[in-house]
Order: C-alpha cells, then structure tokens, then sequence
C-alpha cells in the first residue's frame, strides 16, 4: 500500500488554518499567571525522560523541568505548576485557547507551526531526529529493508509527513497503522500489529524501556529528519516570550560558565562578570521582562542548569541513556547556543 502524502499533505494543512481561526488570548499572560499563582504547563500523555507522572503522581521530565524554571523565574518557586497531559492532537488548542499557559511537550519547530498557528516557538530544548524501532527477531539492520512493512505512527505529529516522504523518496510502500497517543503505537508494536515503530529517536528510547523485553527490540542506524524539539507560547505577548525563552537559555548559559544547583550560592561571590549578571549581582536583567534581579538565580538553585536536566531525565543517569550527542554546548562540540545576558 502506497500512502497517500498528498492527501496527508491537506489534512495537515486544513488543520493548521483550522486551529489558526481560534480567538488567541491577547491577555498580559504574566500578570494572569501571578493572579493565579501558579504556571499552566501542557504535557504529554506520558513520555518518560520528557514529561510523565512518576509513581507518587509528580511530574518529572526535560520538558517538565522547563515549566519549573519559568515557575522559579517568576514566582522563585519552582513547583507552582500545574500541568495538563494533551494528545499530540489536543496541544496547539489548548495553547491557543489559552487552557495553558505554555506548551512543553516534546513539539517539534516547524514552518507551519511558527507562522499559521499563532504561535512562537521560543528555543529548542532537544534536538532530535525521526528513527525507527524494530523487533530483532525480523532480522532487518537498516531502514532501506523496510520495503512492504506496516508501520506504527502516531497521528497529528510531523512523524506522519516524515514517514510518508521517507518511503517516497526511496520508492518503497508500507502500510501505516496509525494510533492517536504514543503508548497506544508502542502497545500495538509490542502486540504485533505492525513491523515497525517510527517516531523520533529520543522517543523510541523511551517507549523501547516500556517493552516488557527491550533487549528484543533495537532502533534501526537511519535518522530521517529533523526535529528541534521546544516550547511553545501563544504569539501577541512578547514578555512571557521573553520570560520562557531566557528561562532555557538561563539553563544552557549557567552549564557554559560552569554555575549548577550545588555551587550556585558560592558562585553569588564570582569575579566573571558573566556570571555576576545571570545570578542577578551585576544589574537586573529581569527588570524589562516583569521578573525580579534574581530570577536566573531561582532557576538554577531550584531547577539546575540544562546539563543537570538533561543528564538526570534523558542523559546516563537515567533509564534512557541518550548520549549528548548534538545536544552538548557549543563549547563542546554541540549545537546548543545560548545568547549573552548582558
């Protein structure tokens, strides 16, 4: 069977200027979430390593610990969150209709979403790219072997539109087994309804540990795309853009100068300048954007800088092991850039 991309091509295209028509809350969203008290986060339904419930019910997760350094910035707490699991289809709704406050939900920055939604994506928080996770006992070692296979795919992500030019551009046909939230395509996997399981890679680690035998799994070599994972805002309020994108960039800038949650308080004493104005000692960067002088500090004492983060959720010393790869600071040969605070 031959999927039809076209006709997924219009599907995706009619849902984008549908969700555009939605009334954006035009509100001053920071002063609406000091009302309140507390930062809404949307989530997923369930991703471990990104945002999922532990087993005493708390959120734990890369995406989740963004939501907490934007809680620790503007209130200097870190857990006044409340979170809201979404589908994949649910997301860009709740945003818009303002049901939360930001979306942290492994999302990827595309196009389409940055300029007909009413949304502004406000910084990467993963780089990742589209894989494919295959039983071992069918004995394919590469993507080009997938010829004819049924594949699990979760709808309205861009894994579908990936999907479908991947096998285009190789002239080979599969039939896709599509599911509408991430633990239904890893139980339809496990149960045999499909050959493959496609989604990004950092995501395939995750549901991989939910098999009942991982080690009867593995990720095929082939990543066929792009996907720069991060939070999302509604477009029209440019200070709680602001306020979530230099919550990350706070994380990446303090893993650069070498600031994390144990030293941070030693760090209040440094001679680097650099540092002196992200911990709020050398002027008030967080002035402009509604925030007190030590909001960079709350986050970091709280939250930890983004080496932190990433190594306890997703990195070695978690169950996923994801090496940093692409997502390593600049300094160290990643891609992950931060702009100065100064």
């Amino acid at each position: 069977m031959r999927y039809n991309k076209n006709a997924l091509v219009l599907m995706t295209s009619a849902a984008a200027l549908t969700l555009g028509s939605v009334g954006l809350a035009q509100a001053d969203t920071l002063e609406d979430t000091l009302d309140r008290g507390e930062v809404r986060c949307g989530v997923s339904d369930g991703l471990p390593g990104f945002s999922a419930p532990d087993d005493d019910g708390n959120w734990q997760g890369i995406d989740v610990d963004v939501c907490r350094a934007v809680a620790a910035a503007v209130f200097g707490d870190s857990e006044a969150v409340t979170y809201t699991s979404l589908t994949a289809q649910e997301r860009f709704t709740a945003l818009q209709s303002g049901e939360v406050d930001v979306l942290s939900r492994n999302t990827t920055w595309t196009t389409t979403r940055d300029t007909t939604l009413g949304l502004n994506f406000t910084g990467v928080t993963f780089y990742d790219g589209q894989g494919f996770l295959v039983s071992k006992d069918i004995g394919i070692s590469s993507a080009e072997e997938l010829d004819g296979a049924s594949v699990c795919v979760q709808s309205g992500t861009t894994t579908e539109l990936n999907l479908a030019d991947y096998f285009d551009a190789n002239d080979m046909e599969f039939d896709p087994i599509v599911f509408d939230t991430s633990e239904q395509t890893v139980g339809g996997f496990e149960a045999g309804r499909c050959d493959v399981l496609t989604s990004d890679t950092s995501q395939l680690a995750a549901l991989r540990i939910q098999l009942d035998d991982p080690d009867s799994a593995e990720v095929l070599p082939e990543v066929i795309s792009k996907e720069p994972l991060g939070p999302v805002v509604r477009q029209g309020d440019d200070k709680w853009f602001n306020i979530v994108k230099w919550s990350l960039f706070a994380m990446l800038n303090a893993e650069e100068y070498g600031v994390d949650s144990e030293n941070v308080d030693d760090m209040l004493d440094s001679e680097n300048p650099s540092i002196a104005r992200l911990l709020g000692e050398d002027g008030n960067y967080g002035e402009e954007m509604g925030l007190e002088a030590d909001w960079a500090y709350n986050i970091i004492a709280q939250v930890g800088n983004y080496a932190e983060s990433y190594d306890r959720n997703v990195g070695m010393d978690s169950p996923l092991e994801i090496e940093r790869g692409v997502n390593r600071l600049w300094t160290d040969g990643g891609i992950h850039y931060a702009p100065p605070i100064r």
